[in-house]
């Protein structure tokens, strides 16, 4: 017999709706009632909660407004379990342990394919969660109600799930669009100082290779966004989300089959940087290093003017982020620093052949396939010099 060859092709077609609201349990809103009523299928539907216990702290009662809230619409939907507590940051998604206690959740609470998933915190408890969902009857529905700026405006809408695993960052994951996402403005008001901003890097990460008009705004705002002014930080959420779920459904390459990967602009250095901290250094103020080092290498590189990264370098340091933290000057026994092995990481990730993102100009970007690794290092250096002025 001879060889036989067909070409198979598969066309698929994802769509969720990212809905921005505010105290979401309240008995007089429908918003969640209606993501989940809008599914096909035998009602009640049936869904597990899972909150950040961070959440559950600092908003007393959510357990007890979750379960009154399904009560009030028990003709369509029901609590599969009492809604259950998880921690928080980045414990959450360190290893395996927490995914396999939800997959034994969904085992015990016998959910199908039509069941629900909802994930209540910030971003590494979406992680989690949804990393979990997609891999039981190979995915749940997962609707996720982001607790923190930077999981509102950036990994909340996205439609990646991941855990660190032997000791990398997102080292295991999946790509599984949400059922839905819903933020919740009050989830906000509670946040620290610090969680507060977080979010706002990743905001200057999309607006300098995507947006320059928003990238003035951000400018314009930066004091506003440190002082907590509510009306400020929801418009940089809501158009940081929009230029997120722009790229996701204009860019031809949702699930990253490609080697460019644009929205990571600031990222190879700040995912090393973040794993070399243990974590103590939060993933927000990690990506603004790394953006200010990006930047600056730009700068050296004639891509950006001088004028352009005082801009990025003054409007982070304005909404109230350290461009330098001590373990980016770790070195190897060779005097390499350290962070500098984020370059390799991602050549790894990506087949073996690197794609950086660089800003070409406020606004506009360009992938880049090699890095003077000396000139980055002048380039940490200084850094050093700048934050420490």
């Amino acid at each position: 017999m001879k060889d036989k060859y067909y070409r198979q092709s598969i066309t698929v077609g994802f769509e969720y709706p990212v809905i921005f609201t505010r105290d979401v349990f309240a008995p007089g809103n429908s918003v969640l009632a209606d993501v989940l009523t809008r599914a096909a299928g035998t009602r009640p539907h049936r869904a597990i909660v899972y909150v950040d216990s961070g959440v559950a702290a600092k908003h007393s009662g959510i357990d007890r407004r979750i379960e009154a809230y399904f009560a009030g619409h028990a003709g369509e939907l029901q609590l599969a379990l009492p809604p259950q507590i998880l921690p928080g940051g980045e414990t959450v998604k360190s290893g395996t342990e927490h995914a396999q206690k939800m997959i034994q959740d969904f085992i015990d609470a016998e959910l199908c394919r039509h069941s629900f998933v909802v994930a209540i915190g910030g971003g590494a408890l979406l992680d989690a969660v949804g990393f979990a969902a997609s891999l039981f009857h190979r995915g749940l529905r997962l609707v996720r109600l982001p607790s923190t700026v930077l999981a509102q405006n950036d990994v909340g809408v996205g439609v990646k799930n991941a855990l660190n695993f032997a000791g990398g960052k997102n080292t295991i994951g999946t790509f599984s669009p949400p059922w839905a996402v819903v933020n919740d403005f009050d989830l906000l008001t509670t946040l620290s100082d610090r969680d507060w901003i977080n979010g706002v890097s990743e905001a200057f990460k999309v607006a300098i290779i995507r947006d320059s008009a928003f990238f003035d705004f951000l400018c314009g705002h930066a004091d506003s966004f440190r002082e907590r002014e509510q009306d400020a930080m929801e418009r940089l959420i809501v158009r940081c989300a929009e230029l997120h779920l722009e790229h996701i459904r204009t860019s031809g390459d949702p699930f990253e089959f490609g080697q460019a990967r644009p929205l990571d602009f600031g990222h190879w250095s700040a995912h090393k940087l973040e794993v070399l901290s243990g974590y103590t250094v939060g993933h927000g103020d990690a990506v603004a290093a790394g953006i200010a080092l990006d930047s600056l290498y730009a700068t050296q590189m004639g891509w950006l003017t001088e004028s352009e990264f005082k801009a990025i370098y003054d409007g982070l340091r304005t909404a109230g982020f350290s461009m330098w933290h001590n373990e980016l000057e770790q070195r190897e026994a060779d005097g390499m620093f350290v962070v500098l092995g984020g370059i390799e990481d991602f050549r790894r990730h990506l087949g073996g052949t690197l794609y950086i993102t660089f800003p070409n100009g406020i606004g506009s970007k360009q992938e880049v396939s090699e890095i003077d690794v000396d000139l980055m290092t002048q380039c940490i250096e200084k850094l050093k010099q700048m934050g420490n002025a």
